[in-house]
């Protein structure tokens, strides 16, 4: 359908990025503009990025009305990406402005383009280096050397403009005049890839066959881990590419990108375009305005590059589907996994869902016929599955504060005997999760949150993972203030290290955890430092999970397979089973055989013995069949309601208030249980009240929790949070 086009002075509707409940009337500046635009308008006395939205809703004085100031020289958003914004603001009951500035997330879209003066490193060095001097040169190695504006740089590195430009007199930066956002590198569909088995072969012509339909659909492509699952969807890729429709890849972690993209060119002879934090405000601005003009055929990006305005997009791909980190759980509430699903549908685009351990949800669609399934069951080249076994904590002699039991020693000792690495894996971060006082019992608590203060004794601090907020390690306890009494209670992943140093006294350890590195580029170099045989043991929370590839590892030792298993976590079983296996998957990914060996208290426990077995199809079966029983999704719906108020009782009178007010809900057979204290009944200063609604699946469940929150009055100083699907119940 063409957008309308509205002539000079013509009334029409424009949504903006500011908090307000609805599109707004203005009149078409000189020129007109098209449904779409991307346009300036005055809002007071600011002016505000909005986009044409459509006819005007003609309930306002015609002569009061403000004229659009400008339309910004950008291609106007489609219709599909409209269509997207507002479907997926009404599946997640989120306002319209606040959906908007999820598209509208680019630097300097307003303006003009021009050339610019940009920074990149030069051939030279600096007669002498001075701490000013290494941030700067620090700061263009983190962006891996992309381009910088001055102010950029400064800022990024800490310094003035003058030391950036005493680097360029020396030669140690270069300074060049550039056109702005200029189009990526075109990549080559037909360039060289890897030789696939017989299975990834047949998996990536399916994968071809649907891109070249041109239809919606979507495909969960499952494989062991190492079963070579991204070079089958760079086949998906390229088949795209020969389609001339742009292609976006999802990965759930920055880390994970540095080698994804070595990978991606290596396949078709140049980078793609980037979206996520780790990229400089330029190169943001430059990917939102090519993916728009079909300069950027490929971005991998995180969760919000679903936002970008792209062209023509063919395929989206979802690496590791299952990830938690999908799900957004501040500001805008959504899982990209289900809103790569929305928008492909809406641009008759297919979607590739890639995962060893597939979510539930994704699983249980595939079983009713929703979605294709793709099995690639073995691993790539000479590599085979890890055996996996059990550890019997109740017979294993452990000295008191101490870990790593005699049988997982023995083993790594063995692995090190033999020049091979060894993972332990403990999903805490930190040094120890409780710090308790010896003298008077007192537990340190963040001032902010009902949550405990972690030690993170790397960096001589506490630190509450719920807030951020850090203090440095007290000398005395801030309960009784007697000296040298605390105690920290539990292990995290840097006491596990200070254990393995005195097991392991000759080996080489090295940490992976997010919390220890300043950036992303620090962190892809450590990574690649160990894939490299750096180190022999490696101690790591769940991000070593996350698709990294140490090819010398034969050994991962789960210091505690119990711990996802505690609490009453809707998915705490199938999380459990997923992080085990993930992690289990990182052993023995070349040509030598990996062992798994999981501590735990609990070999009997039904997932332990699931993980063990690898009866994975066993498991989801049962893991469905109990969620069916109870009617949790994905066999029935959810929704997390939370009020926060720094006032207890106030957040309580407005969840009563909505409790005593829930016939919208009622009349659709919804139940709300509820209101009660969250798990972590206080964040950032601000009490939190939790209320969960539960329905059958085919309820129009966000039409009836839209009519309860209307019939409430909700103070200024009280939130009300509405968390579709939630993924955790904190």
């Amino acid at each position: 359908m063409e957008p309308e086009f509205f002539q000079a002075g013509e009334p029409c509707a424009v949504l903006t990025t500011q908090p307000l409940d609805r599109a707004l009337d203005y009149l078409a500046p000189e020129g007109g503009c098209w449904t779409g635009a991307y346009v300036e308008v005055p809002l007071g006395p600011r002016r505000v990025l909005g986009v044409v939205w459509g006819p005007a809703a003609g309930d306002y004085d015609r002569a009061k009305l403000r004229a659009v100031q400008r339309v910004l020289d950008v291609p106007p958003m489609r219709e599909e990406l409209r269509d997207f914004i507002i479907k997926a603001a009404e599946y997640t009951l989120t306002p319209l402005p606040a959906m908007l500035r999820l598209a509208t997330r680019a630097p300097g879209l307003s303006d003009a383009p021009a050339t610019r003066r940009i920074y990149r490193l030069g051939e030279g060095e600096p007669d002498r280096m001075t701490d000013a001097r290494q941030r700067v040169l620090s700061a263009m190695q983190e962006y891996g050397g992309l381009a910088f504006t001055q102010r950029e740089l400064a800022d990024t590195a800490g310094v003035t403009t003058s030391v950036i430009k005493g680097l360029v007199k020396q030669g140690v930066l270069r300074e060049e005049d550039a056109p702005k956002d200029l189009p990526f590198q075109r990549l080559d569909p037909e360039h060289k890839g890897k030789d696939l088995t017989e299975d990834q072969s047949a998996a990536a012509s399916r994968l071809a066959d649907g891109i070249i339909r041109g239809t919606y659909g979507t495909m969960l492509l499952k494989g062991v881990t190492g079963s070579g699952k991204t070079e089958v969807y760079l086949e998906a890729v390229a088949a795209c590419l020969k389609m001339g429709r742009q292609a976006l890849v999802l990965l759930p972690e920055i880390a994970l990108t540095s080698e994804f993209l070595t990978r991606l060119e290596a396949r078709f002879g140049g980078r793609p375009a980037e979206w996520h934090s780790g990229v400089t405000m330029t190169e943001r601005r430059r990917t939102w305005k090519m993916v728009a003009e079909n300069g950027a055929q490929v971005v991998v990006g995180a969760r919000s590059a679903l936002f970008l305005p792209f062209r023509d997009l063919g395929l989206i791909v979802v690496d590791e589907e299952h990830d938690t980190s999908y799900k957004q759980e501040d500001g805008v509430l959504y899982n990209a996994r289900d809103m790569a699903v929305l928008r492909a549908s809406l641009c008759s685009a297919r979607v590739v869902l890639a995962s060893a351990t597939p979510s539930l949800e994704t699983w249980a669609n595939a079983e009713a016929g929703k979605y294709e399934r793709l099995d690639l069951t073995s691993r790539f080249g000479e590599a085979v599955m890890p055996e996996m076994r059990a550890i019997d904590m109740r017979s294993e002699t452990l000295a008191a504060s101490t870990w790593i039991s005699p049988t997982l020693r023995k083993a790594a000792l063995d692995r090190i005997a033999l020049g091979q690495q060894t993972l332990l894996f403990l999903n805490r971060r930190g040094y120890a999760p409780v710090t308790i006082c010896r003298a008077c019992g007192h537990q340190v608590a963040c001032p902010h949150c009902d949550a405990r203060m972690v030690e993170h004794r790397f960096l001589k601090r506490l630190m509450c993972h719920q807030c951020g907020e850090t203090t440095p390690m007290p000398e005395e306890c801030p309960s009784c203030h007697v000296p040298d009494k605390l105690a920290p209670v539990g292990p995290g992943v840097e006491r596990l290290a200070e254990e393995a140093a005195a097991v392991f006294p000759d080996a080489r350890i090295a940490v992976l955890s997010s919390d220890l590195f300043g950036s992303a580029r620090a962190l892809k170099e450590e990574i690649q430092r160990i894939a490299e045989g750096g180190a022999d043991i490696i101690i790591g929370t769940q991000m070593v999970a996350k698709g990294h590839n140490f090819p010398n590892l034969t050994l991962v030792g789960v210091i505690d397979a119990d711990l996802g298993l505690q609490g009453s976590d809707l998915r705490a079983a199938e999380r459990t089973f997923q992080l085990m296996r993930q992690v289990a998957g990182r052993a023995g990914r070349s040509q030598l055989r990996g062992l798994a060996l999981l501590q735990t208290f609990q070999p009997e426990h039904p997932v332990i013995r699931a993980i063990l077995s690898g009866d994975e199809e066993g498991f989801w079966q049962a893991e469905a069949a109990e969620r069916q029983a109870a009617g949790v999704p994905p066999y029935g719906r959810m929704a997390g309601i939370i009020v926060s108020s720094e006032d207890i009782n106030e957040a309580f009178d407005l969840a009563n208030q909505l409790t005593r007010s829930c016939d919208p809900l009622r009349r659709v057979g919804a139940q709300v249980f509820g209101p009660a204290p969250a798990p972590i009944a206080r964040i950032r200063g601000r009490h939190r009240v939790r209320l969960l609604v539960k329905s059958a699946k085919g309820v129009a469940l966000q039409k009836a929790i839209a009519l309860w929150v209307r019939n409430v009055r909700i103070k200024n100083t009280t939130r009300l949070t509405i968390d579709i699907d939630p993924q955790n119940f904190l």
